[in-house]
């Protein structure tokens, strides 16, 4: 790996750990506003609805922009933002509609980022070297999204509201200024509008396949995780430090997904059958935890499958994709997505209301089982 490749991992490492804190910290505080399961559930799909209007324009941005430039602008929009809302909180004068709006202006910032995170990569490593890349990329980002950033913000918020606010503000701002370091690459484009990006990804069955795959599956994680701090703190009786623990589950086995290098071993498709059959089982055994143990026991499980289906499927679009239209394939691919998670969200709202706190996971598990089979003779 280059010195430029780890100046782009410590930027992801800084902005990792303030992210976790927020990921954490976001529930906790919309709970203090409202205790309506549907209204946490919309905050959720506000934060991700810019991946549905927004990822076609994106893509195309990436694939005529410096990607270097694209990514630290955005992480300093987001420093704006992020202290916005930490000094709101700390004037008692944060209401849900401001907490709804900055998540939608944070979610539009991550659109750009994180398809020109991905874009950028095959710039600074070579092919062959791309799925170890991409698990150190997943095992840092879960360190501090998952492991360090969450219990550290359930701390930070028992003190104050503005404090994970604060770090988060202040980490989007080193993130930017390291990346502000990495070289200027201009891409050479291939095609000129962002329908180019979805006739490729159309006419290529695996890819194809992995995007309806993963339409599925971001819709019933968002199925289920949306009201998951409703279940952790009413259902099992969490403390707010309980629950950032319990973040941590998810967070143990996405880092050792990340660094033990299982599809070197098993083969990429080996390795996506046994991830998307695995998330299936678990969302349904989530939605049974008799305890914060099991839960969490659950999440780990989860967390490994689910970044082992990540490291594979991010490696394949890079390995097969032209890089001049690498910005639009994954736009559409992640629109694909990511777009359906506003809706997975609301649906568990819905869920969680009329049926109770613990429905969402098992509907979400039999949701993925019969979408995996509807697919499975393409993977």
């Amino acid at each position: 790996m280059t010195g430029t490749y780890w100046r782009l991992w410590w930027a992801s490492a800084v902005d990792a750990l303030g992210d976790g804190a927020f990921t954490a910290a976001i529930p906790l505080l919309a709970t203090t506003l409202t205790p309506d399961s549907r209204l946490i559930a919309v905050l959720s799909a506000v934060t991700y609805l810019p991946w549905l209007l927004l990822s076609l324009p994106a893509g195309a941005l990436v694939d005529r922009c410096d990607r270097a430039t694209l990514m630290w602008r955005t992480q300093t929009v987001q420093a704006l933002l992020t202290g916005t809302a930490a000094v709101l909180a700390a004037l008692h004068a944060l209401t849900l509609p401001a907490l709804a709006t900055i998540a939608f202006g944070l979610g539009a910032c991550e659109v750009l980022f994180g398809n020109a995170a991905q874009a950028i990569l095959p710039d600074l490593v070579a092919k062959p070297l791309l799925p170890k890349a991409n698990g150190y990329q997943q095992a840092i980002t879960t360190t501090g999204q998952q492991f360090a950033g969450p219990p550290l913000g359930s701390l930070l918020f028992a003190v104050s509201a503005a404090l994970p606010l604060t770090l988060d503000a202040v980490t989007f701002a080193l993130s930017a200024a390291l990346l502000a370091t990495l070289p200027r690459h201009r891409p050479r484009q291939a095609g000129s509008t962002a329908t180019g990006g979805l006739r490729w990804l159309l006419r290529h069955k695996l890819l194809r396949t992995l995007a309806a795959l993963l339409a599925v599956n971001t819709f019933c994680a968002q199925l289920g995780n949306a009201t998951l701090v409703l279940l952790a703190t009413q259902t099992l009786h969490l403390s707010t430090g309980g629950y950032g623990l319990l973040l941590t589950g998810a967070a143990v086995g996405s880092l050792l997904a990340g660094v033990l290098d299982v599809p070197a071993r098993l083969g990429a498709r080996r390795t996506l059958r046994l991830a998307l059959v695995a998330n299936a089982v678990i969302f349904i055994a989530i939605g049974l935890s008799p305890t914060a143990l099991v839960l969490a026991l659950l999440l780990a499980a989860n967390g490994f499958v689910t970044t082992l289906w990540n490291i594979v499927t991010v490696s394949l679009r890079q390995q097969l994709v032209p890089a001049g239209i690498l910005g639009r394939v994954n736009s559409v691919y992640r629109l694909l997505g990511w777009g359906l998670m506003p809706f997975g969200a609301l649906t568990g709202g819905l869920v969680a209301h009329l049926f109770g706190l613990r429905a969402p996971y098992p509907i979400a598990g039999l949701l993925r089982g019969l979408g995996l089979l509807a697919f499975w003779s393409g993977l």
